[in-house]
């Protein structure tokens, strides 16, 4: 009689694991993808502000609008997600985001950017909350998922890296639009690989379709950014207060109606535990503050400094490639050492990053940026990786296409706000500090005004004693809004720091 001796568990982890560790490669690519178009798109800024002519107000909504409409899109899409199956709404973001980041690369104007952007917001809101969804999910053991999330948190940073020095060498070689096809192929690759290696994964029990609270998300979250928007462009206007009071009463309606449902689209009861939503927190209020850097230091890097868009992408390399290093260092010392130190400690150390830039001022020398990113990028790497370990662990595996995308929200929402606060202020101090000399046109002062970059095009067209003094008013203008914008990022990671000590004291990864 043969004996039938029991399975090896051990064996089969091991026989199992290579595949997740191939799914995970395929998941990176468009979380690499998303890193470097936010990259990209920063330091293609000079270069859209000659060719499109936006406003300052353009300018803004050219990089605001996709994280906008992400963030109104990302809890439904999660939700989504979790009903019709992870990998097939990526497949299906995949499939439109490549499509509308041709259309992009082509813009004839900036409304038509905008336009695109929205789009791309549209299809990016299915891509993201899938990746770290499908994650929780392929990677049940809390080890191996720990690493695996550090990974893909060091893979935005392994972007940021790469999308500079690449899209550097596009517009020095090509138009602004070819930062945009740089999705296209990485996309392509991402809809052959995925069916193959990518398993798929979804509620086993899910709920029924509920149109209410997918409509009552939107009505909140799109309204809510728009008003903080106002806000930062045009003060306390009506427009802003009604956005605000739009977004305040249809959160409270979705709220009231997920707790009075069987099945919630969103638990929003995770929010009650603190580990979650101090988590969901520090990721928004980190990413405030790098957006707002990238902002004021790509414009600063070209139109200050005058360096090519590779020499200035090349120039934060090192702080991003710290960032890479760091979001894999902290996955040993966290099991050692509590989660709230560790995030709090590199929280610490972007705060340091920021005072660096207030303090050196409008200096316009390259160094203290340098030194600077390196310290902001090692606590962001190291928090965020962190933070998104204890968002995707706290939620049931069920919810996990949901949570992922609170994660993602809280990052799109922090980068609206590091663009419509910090640039909104950036932007205020700017044109109020600008000092135009005599004799310039009215059409160009205004231009001036509006942007650095404007300010840059108009001195190309005038004499040379006129062309001088308005560059050197507008780079002490843009130096000191610089030196005010750093101090606030500075002051959003000491509370940030605080936050994670008091939210992530009894947590545990």
């Amino acid at each position: 009689m043969a004996i039938t001796l029991p399975a090896n568990p051990l064996r089969r982890r091991t026989e199992a694991a290579p595949s997740r560790w191939v799914a995970l490669a395929v998941l990176m690519l468009p979380v690499l993808l998303v890193s470097i178009d936010n990259t990209v798109l920063s330091f293609a800024l000079p270069q859209i502000s000659v060719a499109l002519e936006p406003s300052g107000t353009q300018l803004l909504w050219i990089i605001d609008v996709y994280p906008l409409v992400l963030a109104a899109l990302l809890v439904p899409m999660g939700s989504l997600a979790d009903r019709i199956g992870r990998r097939r709404l990526l497949l299906t973001g995949a499939t439109g985001f490549a499509v509308l980041s041709a259309v992009a690369a082509y813009a004839p104007s900036a409304e038509a950017l905008i336009v695109a952007r929205i789009g791309l917001g549209v299809f990016g809101a299915m891509l993201m909350p899938a990746t770290l969804s499908l994650l929780r999910n392929i990677f049940v053991d809390r080890e191996e998922r720990r690493l695996a999330i550090a990974i893909w948190a060091a893979g935005f940073a392994a972007g940021a890296a790469l999308g500079p020095i690449v899209g550097g060498f596009l517009l020095e070689h090509f138009w602004w639009g070819s930062v945009f096809l740089l999705a296209v192929p990485v996309l392509l690759v991402l809809l052959l690989a995925a069916p193959a290696c990518v398993p798929e994964s979804a509620d086993p029990h899910p709920g029924p379709v509920d149109v209410p609270s997918i409509l009552l998300s939107v009505a909140a979250m799109a309204p809510v950014v728009l008003a903080i928007k106002s806000f930062a462009k045009d003060g306390a206007t009506w427009v802003a207060f009604a956005a605000l009071l739009v977004g305040v009463v249809a959160g409270v309606a979705f709220v009231r109606r997920q707790l009075h449902r069987p099945r919630p689209m969103l638990d929003v009861r995770l929010f009650a535990i603190p580990a979650f939503s101090g988590s969901v927190l520090i990721n928004l209020l980190s990413i405030l503050g790098y957006t707002g850097f990238l902002f004021f230091a790509s414009q600063d890097l070209q139109l200050v400094m005058g360096l090519s868009p590779m020499t200035a992408g090349t120039a934060l390399l090192p702080g991003l490639l710290v960032m890479v290093v760091a979001g894999l260092a902290v996955v040993p010392i966290v099991r050692t050492i509590r989660p709230a130190y560790v995030v709090a400690g590199a929280l610490g150390l972007s705060a340091l990053g920021y005072t660096i830039i207030a303090v050196a001022g409008d200096s316009a020398a390259l160094w203290p940026i340098v030194l600077a990113f390196v310290f902001v990028s090692a606590g962001i790497g190291g928090a965020e990786t962190v933070s998104n370990e204890l968002v995707v662990s706290t939620a049931p595996a069920r919810q996990a296409g949901a949570a992922s995308a609170i994660s993602e929200t809280a990052y799109e929402v922090g980068a609206v706000l590091g663009t419509a606060l910090l640039g909104g202020v950036l932007t205020a101090l700017y044109s109020s500090r600008l000092v135009v000399p005599a004799g310039v046109s009215y059409a160009d002062a205004g231009a001036s005004r509006e942007t650095l970059g404007g300010a840059t095009e108009v001195a190309a067209t005038l004499p040379a004693e006129q062309s001088d003094a308005l560059l050197a008013s507008a780079h002490a203008a843009f130096g000191s809004g610089v030196v005010v914008v750093a101090a606030l990022a500075a002051v959003a990671m000491v509370v940030a720091a605080v936050m994670a000590l008091v939210t992530l004291r009894r947590a545990r990864v």
